[in-house]
């Protein structure tokens, strides 16, 4: 777990409903990976299909990426530490929102779900599970470079919703790699690559695999979180 800082960031907090519906039992809050925004159509239709599938989603989007919007620059993910005030920041508003029976799932796209994870592995986690869509293993072609340290460290239940072609993370290095350990549960998508973006002769595309990963999201809050 890489210590957070003093560092205080603003949030910019992209809901997919415009209030939380009566008697949620459950938020999703979601954050987006490193070089697309919480309005990308991935993570539009994520949401969209979470949804569809009675999951409360709440997207927001860290500094770097606000300032993006503003200059029209792109830049660089901030430090972990900043990052992970930022996430830390969203659960406090979110947890005020929806008062203290809600359950807190955490998670995102790639470095957002990695995020999530680390938060999930602090002393002063309160969230009750996690759910990484493309967790981003090691960088592409690197081997030697695995994030999954803090991973034993997480201390409640850790989904894993992966393509079998993802250069952060194929099926056939996770396999060389045996168990690892935090991870509840590991579900690959056929095919799809880090944006679950399968080749044209696949049977199924995109749109599929992101459908397919809030059906097994839903499935996994169920069994995990008591939605």
């Amino acid at each position: 777990m890489i210590p957070l800082d003093n560092t205080k960031v603003n949030v910019v907090v992209r809901i997919t409903h415009k209030s939380y519906p009566k008697g949620a039992k459950t938020v999703l809050i979601l954050a987006h990976g490193a070089g697309a925004p919480a309005d990308s159509p991935f993570m539009e239709q994520l949401a969209e299909e979470l949804e569809l599938q009675g999951v409360t989603s709440v997207r927001f989007e860290f500094h770097y990426m606000q300032k993006r919007r503003e200059d029209g620059k792109k830049r660089p993910p901030d430090r972990a530490p900043v990052l992970l005030e930022a996430f830390m920041q969203q659960i406090e508003q979110v947890r005020a929102e929806v008062g203290p029976e809600c359950r807190l799932v955490i998670g995102g796209k790639s470095m957002g779900g990695r995020m999530a994870s680390m938060v999930a592995s602090g002393d002063d986690n309160q969230v009750d599970a996690v759910v990484c869509f493309g967790y981003p293993f090691h960088p592409p072609g690197k081997l030697d470079r695995w994030r999954i340290d803090h991973l034993p460290d997480v201390t409640c239940p850790l989904l894993v919703v992966q393509g079998t072609r993802d250069p952060f993370g194929k099926l056939e290095e996770i396999d060389a790699k045996g168990n690892i350990e935090g991870i509840t549960r590991l579900c690959w998508l056929d095919g799809g690559n880090h944006d679950f973006a399968t080749l044209v002769r696949h049977p199924l595309d995109q749109p599929d695999l992101i459908r397919e990963a809030a059906n097994i999201t839903r499935q996994f809050l169920d069994d995990y979180a008591g939605v």
